[in-house]
């Protein structure tokens, strides 16, 4: 069962993240397989896979939402999140990322680091995750170990530890070599379940020794007697070379690497074993840190009987129990039917029940604590990244941070009737996705609809309809332009109003100037006023007035972006200065600053991998130059041919169909967004017209 207690020790948070397609869904079913948590082994591409649980996942064959399990192996709790591997739905794999202590990162053998591989691999970076690396497909025509270690080193700029070698690959995959043990690993059953440890086949043991002594080389770096005792006797004993791969990973100083075939059952228990001996638990890891009302950081250990500090990592409508919260618990716990705060909200929330989720199965828990990930029934105003927290002690985690979305869509329901349905749809889907954003359109009074991409946009609509049971019409997709500034300006900004009574007074005197590309942010404010010449208590409401003028801008009307905003001086009024008046003197100077610094509208632009026969090469590429596109590279990849290029969003609709015809069918390609660019006169004429 689920809520079967181990100490923290013995507890591991994991995520299982890779490129769409690598595996990871069909590894996670043989994790659940071999630690006895199912008693037969899904497959996606039937539509059985347990973690794909919605019917968009079966039908697709893709995980569209993160889902979470538990298994035992070696008195050991895994706590498991597998993760979509498209990159419509990255927002999934970076909340996951967030709580999660590791990670395995699922590689396809045939074709090393992917693009969306990059991503996540960045998400990880980001939050400082420990990784295993699993090679999986190792039985796939066009298997290559060696070029999938060399570029995980080469792209990912990651040091690969190899602690296990192939016996064989494609047809020939037979097992693995584990240089730790040095020991060869047999599958003896079909389904995996029976392996056996033998001794290394002849033909391989020069190729093991030379991998075992590159072994002990890279664990020096970290543990200099290694080296010593190999010296001495020639081999390191096992639990201190275990020892030194754990310091290592869980460090992020190197990414151990392990192979398999998971669909062929190979490999998935020593990669079980891995998962015990190498990644962290969460008293390995530093403490989180927590910002207690008066601003001060308190370190908050995974301890049990601590205050509680819980974050809330997502959120799903469940039609059987309601609104659903997930939550990783970092310090304290958690009884059910207690009461908690909402630090972010300041409002207190009651928990009725508690459960540890096997994909969209659940099993009640009494108490949830330090180190585990759970979900809670019950809270009604808490959504994703807010904190939980003891009412006597609101101590506040650090928030988490979520794209812009980049293509929108307008939706209508067909009668009045489905009018309310849709509102509640839309409603109950943005809070279980943040990045889906749906707002009513003041000109034209349509209700819109943005997200992530194509498929993101066409998987939450179809989700209204099945789910919520809306009939509703969708409109084109359309490009989520930005504008910007190209210079900087100095304006004032003053508003005055008498009105007989108390007036209202406020005066800013500011700069404007744009942020650099180099700089990865989208709006900053720099407080310079000095001598009190705007009272502290105003200087929030200027920000705010700055933030929202930033809402429409000058040339279309769209969001901008990348503005650096410095308050130089100002003036007050003792008795009529508020902080509206400073809010609407903030905005005017920015509405006056923007026609003066040469505005700009800007496209958002795809980092675009399209992978083809050679035959299409052409093709595809006298297509790209109609597409506006800049093609950045080529490579090759086994018998195929790859092209990196740079394309606008606006140009990609429909680019799928489009590619299948020019391929027959054979030519695949990823798209995920890259950064916004200068839109070309002429395409912004274009543009114009339309939203005129």
């Amino acid at each position: 069962m689920s809520n079967q207690k181990v100490p923290i020790e013995r507890v591991r948070n994991i995520g299982i993240m890779a490129h769409i397609d690598a595996g990871k869904t069909t590894t996670t079913e043989r994790i659940l397989y071999y630690t006895g948590r199912k008693h037969t082994i899904g497959n996606v591409d039937e539509g059985t896979a347990t973690m794909d649980w919605m019917d968009q996942e079966k039908e697709r064959g893709i995980t569209i939402t993160a889902a979470a399990t538990t298994c035992f192996w070696r008195d050991h709790r895994i706590n498991i999140i597998d993760t979509p591997g498209h990159v419509d739905f990255t927002a999934e794999v970076e909340r996951s990322l967030r709580v999660l202590d590791g990670a395995i990162a699922v590689f396809d053998a045939t074709a090393g680091v992917e693009p969306q591989t990059e991503t996540v691999w960045r998400q990880a970076d980001k939050y400082n995750v420990p990784r295993l690396a699993f090679l999986n497909k190792m039985d796939k025509l066009g298997a290559d170990f060696w070029m999938s270690v060399e570029s995980i080193e080469k792209k990912l700029c990651a040091q690969p530890l190899v602690i296990q070698l192939p016996i064989g690959a494609e047809n020939g995959f037979e097992g693995v070599i584990d240089l730790v043990k040095m020991k060869a690993v047999y599958w003896l059953s079909e389904d995996g379940a029976e392996y056996e440890y033998r001794e290394i086949p002849g033909d391989m043991l020069e190729e093991a020794e030379e991998g075992y002594e590159e072994l002990v080389m890279h664990l020096s770096e970290i543990d200099e007697e290694i080296l010593e005792i190999y010296s001495e006797s020639g081999s390191v004993p096992e639990d201190r070379l275990k020892a030194a791969i754990r310091k290592a990973t869980v460090n992020n100083v190197m990414v151990p690497v392990l192979c398999g075939a998971a669909f062929r059952n190979k490999g998935v228990q020593p990669l079980l074993d891995a998962i015990v001996d190498y990644l962290p638990s969460p008293l390995d890891l530093p403490p989180v840190k927590a910002w207690t009302p008066e601003n001060n950081i308190l370190e908050l250990a995974p301890d049990s009987n601590g205050p509680l500090g819980a974050l809330v990592f997502k959120i799903m409508v469940d039609p059987f129990v309601g609104k659903v919260a997930f939550v990783r618990v970092y310090s304290g716990g958690l009884k059910k039917g207690s009461y908690v705060l909402n630090v972010n909200k300041n409002q207190v929330e009651r928990v009725s029940r508690l459960l540890f989720m096997h994909a969209n199965r659940r099993e009640d828990a009494d108490e949830i604590v330090a180190g585990d990930i759970a979900a809670l029934v019950g809270p009604r105003n808490t959504v994703t990244g807010e904190t939980l927290a003891s009412k006597g002690m609101p101590l506040l985690l650090e928030k988490m941070e979520f794209p812009e979305p980049v293509i929108s869509v307008a939706v209508e329901p067909f009668s009045r009737d489905d009018e309310p349905k849709l509102v509640k749809a839309l409603n109950a889907l943005a809070e279980e996705d943040p990045t889906i954003k749906v707002y009513v359109d003041e000109d034209s009074g349509e209700t819109i609809l943005s997200g992530m991409g194509e498929l993101h946009l066409e998987v939450i609509t179809e989700r209204i309809r099945r789910e919520f049971g809306v009939r509703f019409r969708v409109g084109h997709p359309q490009v989520s332009y930005r504008e910007t500034i190209t210079e900087t300006v100095e304006v004032e900004g003053k508003y005055i109003r008498q009105t007989g009574g108390r007036g209202q007074y406020g005066h800013v005197v500011m700069r404007f100037e744009p942020i650099s590309e180099e700089e990865d942010i989208n709006f900053d404010f720099v407080n310079k006023t000095v001598g009190g010449v705007i009272p502290k208590q105003f200087i929030p409401a200027v920000e705010s007035g700055v933030k929202e003028a930033m809402m429409s801008g000058p040339i279309a009307g769209y969001p901008m972006v990348k503005i650096r905003a410095v308050l130089l001086d100002g003036s007050y009024h003792e008795v009529d200065s508020s902080e509206i008046a400073f809010k609407i003197a903030a905005s005017m100077a920015f509405q006056k600053a923007t026609k003066q610094a040469k505005p700009i509208l800007l496209e958002p632009i795809m980092k675009l991998e399209i992978v083809t026969p050679e035959e299409y090469m052409g093709d595809v590429i006298a297509d790209l130059n109609t597409r506006r596109s800049k093609i950045e590279a080529f490579e090759t990849r086994g018998n195929l041919r790859v092209i990196h290029a740079y394309t606008p969003l606006a140009e990609l609709f429909g680019y799928a169909t489009v590619l299948r015809s020019l391929s027959q069918g054979r030519a695949v390609h990823t798209a995920q967004f890259s950064h916004y660019q200068e839109v070309p006169a002429k395409v912004m004429e274009n543009v114009l017209r339309k939203v005129v």
